[in-house]
């Protein structure tokens, strides 16, 4: 008998009314984060969250489970209640990349060392200043230009859009 090992190459699925995002993981890269993104996307976590960010040349983001909330105000400021070890690798943050955010754990601080647990930020330009800075664990491969279509949205003075773009994840392992 003979033992046959299979690569993983997990794939999640990011549902809009704007349209789908198909982002493939990098498991090797940055074990951590896949595993962690995997096991939210399957607890439901970030069905009815929103992209809470939208900077146009730099980035959308979402993954926080206090943007369902409508006090603006909080959004950009949840988590799951952890954090995660940056895991920083070679992948660039170039356009489609997607990588963990940090956010600051005291309103006057800058950003935290260590990563937050489940929001995520999906560039939509070469932003190379985030490298090894940021943890790289994915890549769009199909639905780009619905990336571009959510960071064109009109936003407010916190670069959220107006009118809310929730989401939806599913995974393929």
């Amino acid at each position: 008998m003979t033992l046959q090992f299979q690569k993983k190459d997990p794939r999640i699925t990011i549902t809009t009314k704007l349209g789908e995002i198909k982002i493939r993981l990098y498991p090797d890269a940055a074990p951590r984060h896949v595993e962690n993104l995997i096991n939210l996307i399957k607890m439901g976590f970030y069905d009815g969250t929103t992209f809470h960010r939208v900077v146009p040349g730099f980035l959308i983001q979402g993954g926080d489970p206090l943007s369902k909330q409508p006090d603006r105000m909080l959004h950009g400021t949840g988590g799951p209640g952890y954090f995660l070890s940056p895991e920083p690798n070679d992948y660039p943050h170039k356009r489609g990349a997607l990588s963990m955010a940090k956010m600051p754990r005291e309103s006057n601080s800058t950003r935290d060392f260590n990563d937050n647990g489940s929001q995520f930020f999906i560039c939509v330009d070469d932003n190379s200043g985030l490298d090894r800075r940021y943890t790289v664990f994915g890549e769009v491969f199909r639905g780009i230009d619905v990336v571009d279509t959510i960071v064109a949205a009109p936003r407010d003075e916190y670069d959220n859009p107006l009118d809310p773009i929730s989401m939806t994840m599913t995974v393929r392992e």
